[in-house]
């Protein structure tokens, strides 16, 4: 780091400006004339300390630029400047946010001090590039070099997750988060790990991400540098698994997708026994009014009774039904599907549906355990409800073998990626999806210990951990966030604004994404990490263009990602030469 202003700079850009204070912190620098100096530009500074004892390199980001004319006292002056009818002097100036120095003696930059432009290995040390031994490629900076994330805060090394802010259509956070899980997966960070590495992905809007695994047919040579820049491969994602919800047509499942029918797409189900053997119940739960009322109570003694029932001895060799005692006016014994477990529940709860019999109208104490009839007429309704949109998710009709083919097992061998679609269903039921996978997800790791870490990328964080009210899945997030890193789950999540999500799940992230924000939204306090100039130009940013904070650079870095590689929605699928050559082969077949 000694020599590297003499060697690698040219030229200087300016010097340190005299007129404004310079901090070890911040200072301006005086552009020189046809030198330019822009928004985002790294530069640099060497001065030798006033004791003679060596020398001292600043580092810093340009976050403020400016331009006036020198020598006039009134607003109509510039006109007369502007004519050439007076004399004056241009002003071109530019703020530079200090980002490291080094050594690290906090000593301010001296006045007139000259100032260069960083490039390559200066570029790198004043990012502390080159302190990360596990480089993620991040986008293009301003500059065209690369910009880069440190793995090691997002892999839970030294921290982890990434949050993800914008508005919607314009700040691409879905983009972005898939071109950072092609950076992870492409970039070689993850070493020996890479094998057993996953990442599942919640597709929440239409059926865009059902392409990922096709090459996408809007590309450019301009395209293809990008990732050369990044030294990433130009291809789609490999070793997808795309799962969707089911029809509701009952019998064999079938994906509920219009855009892509293929056979290696599965739905997903639940089979109604292992819903009561494992307490999956309470992902049906949500609302401000759960916690001031007994239902929570309620349901954690529904599922033990339910999860006890499952694992009895009659019940052992059933596929996804539950045997039980009489229950409902017929005097049922079977549950087969998810309407029969609320009339079964009806039935304990509430005492109905047991004409001719003394007990008829009569609760079982040991359903109801003390609590009020409203209470369980409330978690009835509930149920009901819900049984509306997850009664093709939650099945006792199928066998075994068909369960665990349509199982959702994002951790199991064969996928590195598996893209779960919630699009089409209600607003329980996606939060019953997201709920269930993320438990048997964190139960899993829990069990196995850390290993190879997962990536879940989950959109609209702000619905599955409000900043107000209360539900299962919220409590759930909390704990991936603070736990997870010690168990190698790290939440990718994005929403619209930071400010309506739980503040300890986006406390924990240590890595910060911000795209285009209301100019409200930007002025809250989740986004003290950007500068105000930063907050600013927020409110115009383009598609494409996000603003990345990490723990080592002070300062947000303003980048550009290329263009996906890989097809987000059918149009942009590009012919596959592989795929045509078998279809013709078939064809001279037949």
């Amino acid at each position: 780091m000694t020599d590297l202003n003499e060697n690698s700079s040219i030229n200087p850009v300016g010097v340190v400006l005299g007129t404004q204070e310079a901090t070890p912190l911040d200072f301006w620098v005086a552009v020189l004339p046809r030198q330019v100096l822009r928004l985002d530009d790294v530069v640099t500074v060497r001065i030798q300390r006033p004791d003679g004892q060596g020398m001292i390199d600043f580092y810093g980001v340009v976050d403020q630029v400016r331009r006036s004319y020198e020598g006039i006292d009134f607003e109509t002056d510039s006109f007369l400047a502007s004519r050439g009818d007076m004399p004056v002097t241009e002003s071109y100036a530019a703020h530079v946010q200090v980002t490291r120095i080094h050594p690290e003696d906090y000593l301010p930059p001296a006045p007139g001090a000259n100032v260069f432009l960083a490039r390559e290995k200066e570029l790198e040390i004043g990012l502390f590039f080159d302190e990360m031994d596990q480089k993620t490629p991040a986008g293009k900076m301003q500059n065209g070099s690369p910009a880069y994330l440190n793995f090691e805060f997002i892999d839970g090394n030294k921290g982890a997750h990434i949050n993800i802010s914008g508005l919607s259509g314009v700040a691409t956070k879905t983009s972005y988060a898939l071109f950072l899980l092609h950076s992870i997966f492409n970039s070689g960070v993850l070493g020996s790990r890479a094998p057993n590495t996953k990442a599942l992905i919640f597709n929440v809007k239409g059926e865009d991400l059902f392409f990922l695994d096709k090459f996408n047919s809007k590309q450019d040579e301009t395209n293809k540098a990008a990732y050369e820049l990044l030294k990433l491969p130009f291809e789609p994602f490999k070793d997808c698994n795309f799962r969707a919800s089911p029809k509701r047509n009952g019998g064999v499942p079938f994906s509920n997708l219009n855009q892509r029918a293929d056979e290696k797409i599965q739905p997903y189900i639940w089979s109604l026994k292992e819903v009561c053997r494992k307490r999956l119940l309470k992902f049906l739960m949500s609302g401000n009014d759960i916690q001031k009322s007994n239902l929570p109570f309620l349901l954690s003694n529904i599922e033990e009774l339910l999860s006890n029932l499952a694992n009895d001895k009659h019940n052992k060799g059933n596929s996804g039904h539950l045997i039980t005692d009489r229950y409902g006016e017929s005097g049922k014994t079977k549950i087969s599907n998810f309407s029969e477990l609320v009339e079964f529940l009806e039935d304990k709860l509430l005492g109905i549906g047991r004409p001719g019999e003394d007990d008829e109208g009569n609760p079982d104490a040991r359903w109801l355990a003390r609590n009020a009839p409203a209470t369980a007429m409330a978690l009835v309704r509930r149920l009901r409800a819900a049984g509306d949109e997850v009664s093709h998710l939650i099945r006792g009709d199928l066998e075994d073998e068909q369960f665990e083919r349509y199982k959702l097992a994002p951790l199991a061998p064969g996928h590195c990626l598996t893209v779960a679609d919630i699009n089409k269903l209600g607003s329980i039921a996606k939060m019953f999806v997201v709920g269930v996978t993320l438990q048997e997800i964190f139960q899993e790791k829990e069990k196995s210990g850390q290993g190879a870490p997962i990536f879940i990328v989950l959109d609209e964080l702000n619905k599955y951990a409000p900043r107000e009210g209360y539900s299962p899945i919220k409590d759930l997030l909390v704990d991936i966030a603070e736990r997870g890193r010690s168990l190698g789950i790290i939440l990718i999540g994005a929403q619209q604004t930071a400010s309506e999500v739980e503040r300890r799940v986006v406390g924990q992230s240590a890595i910060r994404v911000v795209g285009r924000l209301d100019g409200a939204e930007a002025q809250r306090p989740e986004y003290n990490f950007l500068t105000g100039t930063c907050r600013q130009r927020a409110q115009f940013m383009k598609s494409g263009t996000m603003f990345i904070h990490q723990p080592e650079v002070p300062t947000p870095l303003l980048i550009n990602f290329p263009f996906p590689a890989y097809a987000t929605r059918s149009k942009e699928v590009a012919d596959d030469p592989a795929e045509e050559e078998e279809l013709a082969a078939d064809l001279d077949r037949v």
